[in-house]
């Protein structure tokens, strides 16, 4: 059983995706440290002048040192405003930007107490336009032990992975050694955007790494889930 662990991110781009596409199970990583100026409360999308940062402000009381992701409040409704108008500046007139409009029209205009809610509600939204079936749980649910790869190993144990899909960053901290000594392989992730038309004129240059709305709004979702796929390639092991 393949298993991979991410923590929760605003507007994912396909990558983030894609890696949940590849697994079995899906682990959100929701009940570790916040980073500031992470993609958890962030991303960004692709307006005519060229990519957007939206930001979801957070109420962390100067506490970076300890607050949890799952105890992330909202700081304030203004953003809600800024980031539809923003979205729909940006993609209004993209073919199938009227398809997924009232989702996401209906997301900003409802107040949100919690960060990991929000997140719930449009990521569970992209999953289902890219056909991902992947089973998806909190890490909160299943409870763990350790930190860094010791906390990974310790909830592939939990859920009886054969196989440990990381991100391409988890070279630099997996003690591989573990994994096998359980009988677990690690498998990285190799992910290389795929181009696609963005609608921004003859000659423009492909801005990779946008939010996966990017293309599913000007290509709509199965072509999205074919441009997901197209980026990734076999993964690798250590």
């Amino acid at each position: 059983m393949i298993v991979s662990i991410n923590q929760p991110a605003y507007l994912p781009w396909l990558g983030y995706f894609e890696r949940i596409a590849r697994s079995d199970v899906h682990v959100v990583l929701d009940d570790v440290q916040f980073e500031k100026n992470s993609f958890v409360n962030r991303n960004r999308v692709l307006g005519s002048a060229g990519p957007t940062w939206l930001t979801v402000p957070v109420e962390t009381s100067g506490r970076f040192g300890g607050l949890r992701i799952d105890e992330l409040g909202i700081a304030d409704d203004r953003w809600r405003k800024k980031h539809w108008a923003t979205i729909t500046q940006s993609y209004g007139r993209a073919p199938h930007f009227g398809e997924h409009a009232p989702f996401f029209e209906s997301v900003y205009a409802r107040s949100w107490p919690r960060l990991g809610e929000l997140l719930g509600e449009i990521n569970g939204y992209l999953m289902r336009q890219l056909g991902i079936t992947t089973r998806v749980v909190s890490s909160r649910e299943l409870g763990h032990e350790g930190a860094k790869d010791e906390l990974v190993l310790d909830v592939c144990r939990r859920l009886g992975a054969t196989t440990y899909l990381s991100g391409a960053l988890g070279r630099s901290y997996l003690r591989e050694v573990l994994f096998a000594a359980a009988g677990i392989g690690v498998v990285y992730q190799e992910y290389r955007p795929a181009r696609y038309e963005q609608g921004r004129g003859e000659g423009a240059d492909f801005v990779p790494a946008m939010a996966a709305v990017d293309v599913l709004f000007r290509h709509g979702g199965a072509a999205a889930r074919d441009v997901m796929l197209a980026g990734g390639i076999r993964g690798e092991t250590g």
